[in-house]
């Protein structure tokens, strides 16, 4: 069921904390829904913001009635529209948005999860039953404002042997140089059942037609990592930058593509990203590779933004964004080569939007 739904408009003035702009985007109770989880957020042709993410009715959980909703803001993240739901299938799930906007043709492009509401993600098994996690795609030609109906893509997507799935969270992006610009290419995780135990692996899907078919990319060397997001480097390289479940180093784990995301190399810790497990967002802001996670080893706290002027090969610049509980997260650039942030914090009770820029993030190096 696909609905639009107005409700109460909720504009919220910004605070200014510690030299950021940042504004409460979503709150837990509001509209109906006890909980907001797993933002996204990218910057239309037009300079709306579209944020969204995953409206939890009854609780928490990663499970049960999940409806994909949205706020836009028009003036750079300072006010926010009504929200709207964009995809509603009654007690089941629906998740994980991963939008992506098409430079070429304006569209913007949401790729999206389905299961039944009630499978817990240990549960769902491999194949393509009708209560199994399958991937979805919604698209919009008119600024965010009107969506398409979400289209199952799973067959070209996902392997049978694939259990668990998920696209994102975060956002896709655009390639811009090379034999593959223009392609778009969207970050995904999956599991895959073993006899020695379940794999968890980081792939990525792709579509070089404008977002008109889509196609099952390569997938990262080894396993023990899943929720990734994905950078083009300025030799039009990809780096895949991924959760880690390999705890022998508390960071990130990073590889390569020389083929536009086709086939995946070189993975290996990055030390200088520490994690605590949990999921991160890396953006190319002008000639600056951005990234935000809990710069923590292993409480979901202190969310860091860090630079990096050499493509990835060090992150000397740091500043923490804010201190106390903080999770998920996800990039965005915004105008005259400012960084937008939409990140989970206070325990999941609220989704927020922060304004910076790399003067800041220098300055808390100081």
């Amino acid at each position: 069921m696909i609905r639009l739904l107005l409700c109460s408009l909720l504009v919220v003035s910004p605070v200014v904390a510690a030299e950021t702009e940042e504004t409460v985007v979503f709150s837990s109770g509001q509209d109906g829904y006890h909980t907001f989880r797993i933002p996204a957020v990218v910057a239309t042709q037009q300079g709306t913001l579209l944020a969204f993410c995953e409206g939890r009715k009854s609780s928490g959980s990663d499970t049960g009635d999940i409806d994909l909703v949205l706020r836009r803001s028009s003036d750079g993240g300072k006010t926010w529209s009504p929200l709207e739901v964009i995809w509603d299938d009654g007690a089941n799930t629906c998740g994980n948005p991963c939008p992506v906007v098409d430079e070429s043709t304006g569209t913007i492009w949401l790729l999206l999860t389905w299961n039944s509401g009630n499978i817990h993600e240990g549960k769902i098994q491999s194949g393509f039953g009708a209560d199994s996690r399958r991937v979805f795609v919604s698209s919009s030609t008119d600024d965010g404002k009107h969506w398409s109906t979400p289209t199952d893509i799973t067959s070209v997507t996902k392997l049978p042997e694939w259990s668990w799935y998920a696209t994102g969270p975060g956002a896709g992006i655009q390639k811009q140089h090379g034999p593959h610009a223009g392609r778009l290419v969207i970050p995904c995780d999956h599991k895959i059942p073993t006899a020695a135990g379940t794999q968890f692996r980081s792939h990525v899907i792709y579509s070089d037609d404008h977002g008109a078919t889509w196609q099952l990319g390569g997938v990262a060397p080894r396993d023990k990592v899943n929720e990734c997001e994905v950078v083009e480097l300025n030799d039009g390289r990809l780096l895949l930058n991924m959760r880690n479940y390999d705890r022998s180093v508390a960071a990130r784990q990073i590889c390569f593509s020389s083929d536009g995301g086709e086939t995946w190399t070189d993975q290996r810790h990055d030390p200088a990203l520490v994690e605590p497990t949990c999921q991160a967002s890396v953006r190319r802001v002008g000639e600056v590779l951005v990234f935000s996670n809990p710069g923590h080893p292993k409480s979901r706290e202190a969310l860091t933004i860090r630079l990096s002027r050499d493509d990835g090969k060090t992150w000397p610049e740091s500043r923490v964004l804010f201190p106390g509980s903080s999770a998920y997260s996800c990039l965005v650039e915004l105008a005259n080569e400012r960084i937008g942030c939409l990140y989970e914090r206070n325990g999941y009770k609220q989704i927020v939007f922060a304004v910076v820029d790399c003067d800041w993030v220098s300055q808390g190096m100081e």
